[in-house]
């Protein structure tokens, strides 16, 4: 029990810290389905096994029919086996009221069917936690507080964000579900974290990062093979981890390597004087010509003559506003104005999920069912109760799926969609589909024998798709 509270005290202290007055516990006895459980004609105490074992004291709980709600009163008398439950309550009354019959030589209680009352005296029998997270989330759809609460007391009880994979991942969910209904999910999403050291980490422990870089970077270093200025331009240029791999494939061209430009863009202009400071040292360390600057825009960036441009779409365009959000469409707009600029080649990397448009039910379902995926594949990695994976799951994972949850409206920022949508907007944009590189499959098929052979790899239709076991959850494609 006391590791249950630690690990819900780390959500909510160290994660978030916001307080959540409307969201009050619901505090009725775990035990109010033995409200008849009478000794004579007066209310006995009762005590739970549990307390009375761990420290030689009993808590005491009284009960009456009125302490019942009616939604209980329903699930108690309308349970298939609510006979065979009263028979079990007789059987513990004997136990624990009778003559000392049940007693061993030893002192020792028998107790009859000793697995269902360890379900009892821990509260409640044992629930799939999936389960109980989308009931919750239907209670929270269909504006049902009183079931919502309930519910929320209860995934309180189940969730760990140093448990089973979907035990972390439930307690983001939770954590989501709760700031809807206080409507803070906002708030938390825009809150300080370390984004590049974080974000590095998930690069190192997790493939879908390296797969998709990798991807990208065979992409550009296939149609940039004979070029001699190459110019990229990186809508979210993060670490600057993508490119240190491409930076050293350019040093070993034969012929040697073009000279490199690399633009970031970023909210401030010196924003990402660090990751260029960065990259200009391992450019130096090849022997590669290399320059990097920041622009807050594209409409700053001016061609050279003789560069050829390439354009990274890594993980970034799902974050931008599209029709559904505002008229102005920023998604679409982007695109159409990177056409304008000609490049040579345009690289998208996108998590394989449809959580833009759809509505919250089931978007939760949604986003369950792919970061449980996700989540489960970290597991192999690290530790459950290593630092570094909670901090990552934590600054990087929980930020999207609290957002995906718990937002609406501009404030929703995470907004997936699936590649046959991403194809569509860059059809109509004005932009041809580019075969990737064969030399990536065989590349990235040799990465994941690293991680587990859980991992698949496919080709469809002209684009890559990383996934776990039967779930996609990154594709790659590339464009001209």
């Amino acid at each position: 029990m006391q590791a249950s509270e630690d690990n819900r005290s780390v959500i909510s202290n160290a994660f978030y810290s916001q307080s959540l007055v409307e969201i009050n516990e619901f505090c009725n006895p775990q035990f109010q389905f033995l409200d008849k459980f009478h000794y004579g004609t007066k209310s006995e105490p009762y005590c739970t096994l549990e307390s009375s074992s761990a420290n030689g004291s009993c808590t005491t709980m009284y009960y009456s029919p009125s302490t019942l709600s009616s939604s209980q009163q329903e699930c108690l008398s309308n349970s298939p086996d609510d006979s065979d439950f009263r028979n079990k309550l007789r059987q513990l009354e004997t136990v624990m009221l009778g003559d000392n019959s049940d007693f061993d030589e030893s002192g020792v209680i028998e107790l009859p069917d000793i697995e269902f009352w360890q379900e009892m005296v821990s509260g409640y029998p044992k629930r799939d936690l999936k389960q109980v997270l989308i009931g919750c989330a239907k209670a929270v759809s269909n504006n049902d507080l009183l079931n919502a609460r309930l519910l929320i007391s209860e995934l309180r009880q189940m969730v760990s964000v140093s448990g089973e994979p979907v035990q972390r991942l439930g307690a983001y969910m939770l954590e989501g579900l709760v700031a809807r209904l206080s409507a803070s999910g906002s708030t938390i999403y825009k809150s300080e974290y370390a984004l590049n050291t974080n974000t590095h980490l998930l690069y190192e422990i997790c493939p879908y990062f390296k797969f998709g870089y990798m991807s990208a970077n065979g992409a550009i270093a296939e149609a940039m093979k004979c070029e001699k200025q190459v110019h990229i331009v990186d809508f979210r240029i993060g670490h600057g981890s993508q490119w240190v791999p491409l930076i050293q494939a350019f040093a070993k061209r034969p012929g040697g390597p073009p000279h490199i430009r690399i633009t970031g863009l970023h909210d401030s202009p010196n924003g990402l004087s660090k990751e260029g400071k960065r990259l200009c040292k391992v450019a130096k360390t090849y022997n590669v010509p290399f320059e990097f600057h920041t622009e807050v825009g594209l409409e700053s960036i001016r061609a050279r003559p003789g560069e050829s441009l390439a354009v990274n779409f890594a993980f970034v365009l799902h974050r931008m506003p599209d029709e559904s959000v505002s008229t102005r469409n920023h998604r679409d707009r982007v695109l159409r104005l990177v056409k304008s600029m000609r490049p040579k080649i345009v690289t998208l990397v996108e998590q394989e999920s449809n959580t833009n448009t759809a509505p919250f039910y089931p978007r939760f379902l949604e986003a369950l069912d792919y970061y449980n995926a996700m989540f489960e594949s970290i597991d192999i990695t690290l530790p459950r109760d290593h630092k570094e994976r909670i901090n990552v799951e934590q600054h990087c994972l929980a930020r999207e799926v609290v957002n995906i949850i718990a937002c609406e409206g501009n404030e929703r920022v995470e907004r997936h969609e699936l590649l046959g949508k991403w194809k569509l907007r860059f059809s109509m944009a004005g932009f041809s589909p580019c075969a990737m590189s064969p030399l990536v499959n065989g590349t990235i098929k040799r990465l994941l024998k690293n991680y587990s052979e859980r991992y698949r790899l496919e080709e469809r239709d002209g684009a890559l798709y990383l996934g776990w076991m039967n779930r996609d959850l990154v594709a790659s494609c590339a464009w001209k």
